[in-house]
């Protein structure tokens, strides 16, 4: 369901992400200039650091919980919370309210900057109405659907329709689009055999689409599937959703040689 688009101009805090700032700044600038066509104003906080996913799925609640809270100070001013990222978003919306749910003070600030928190993608679509946008990409693209944006999120279909209005973009489903890629955050590091398998059976879906590039929006999992598939030698290039909709394709793939590796 598409929520009736915002009639001020949204004031929205930007959640970069560990791996975005320190592997793919590129997707950060591909979410402000998505952000900022879709008629947001966006700021990016500086105080902003970890979500505290891996502490969190590692059981270390104390330190999740002064993460959180540094983060909740960091964007609760905002109107909206968006991230390139559908496990960071997720961990904000879903995951915040709940480890604070016995604190009377930190549950209702945890709650009010989860309600507000958005996977950027969903939240052009189904917060500001986003329909399409100008860019143009030569080539087929197939697309895996992250974890935590598909089933903590929703996050299917806005992906899809916005990609349709990519010039010369053509879109080729990957079968088993829904299946983990086996990166889960700290999942491969505790289980990498599985991890490597997982990954191993994902990287020879994507082959068989044919696809020249695949996309995802979140960068833990592309950079599983990237490095899988560069060490087989495969040709199949990998990218951000939001680079490709923001038009921003001209640095190399991640993982090739470059400010792309």
């Amino acid at each position: 369901m598409v929520e009736e688009a915002p009639q001020k101009k949204p004031r929205v805090g930007l959640f970069v992400t560990c791996l975005v700032d320190l592997f793919r700044p590129s997707v950060g600038f591909a979410a402000i200039r998505l952000l900022e066509q879709a008629g947001c104003t966006v700021e990016v906080p500086e105080a902003q650091t970890c979500c505290g996913q891996p502490a969190y799925n590692s059981g270390d609640f104390a330190d999740t919980k002064d993460i959180a809270r540094n983060t909740i100070r960091a964007f609760e001013g905002f109107d909206y919370v968006v991230a390139p990222s559908g496990s960071c978003a997720g961990m904000l919306r879903e995951h915040y309210a709940e480890l604070f749910k016995e604190d009377a003070e930190w549950g209702p600030r945890a709650h009010h900057v989860g309600h507000r928190t958005y996977e950027l993608v969903s939240f052009l679509v189904d917060v500001m109405g986003m329909k399409g946008v100008e860019a143009h990409f030569d080539g087929t693209v197939t697309y895996h659907d992250s974890c935590s944006g598909l089933r903590e999120l929703g996050v299917k279909q806005q992906p899809r329709s916005l990609l349709g209005s990519v010039e010369g973009l053509k879109l080729k489903e990957l079968p088993g689009a829904e299946t983990c890629c086996g990166f889960g955050g700290t999942f491969c590091i505790k289980y990498p055999d599985i991890s490597d398998r997982m990954v191993s059976d994902k990287a020879d879906d994507i082959v068989k689409t044919g696809a020249e590039t695949l996309l995802a929006g979140d960068l833990g999992c592309l950079l599983n599937m990237a490095g899988k598939l560069k060490r087989r030698g495969e040709k199949v290039q990998v990218r951000h959703v939001a680079e490709v909709l923001a038009g921003m394709t001209d640095q190399p793939a991640i993982g090739e040689p470059g400010r792309g590796s």
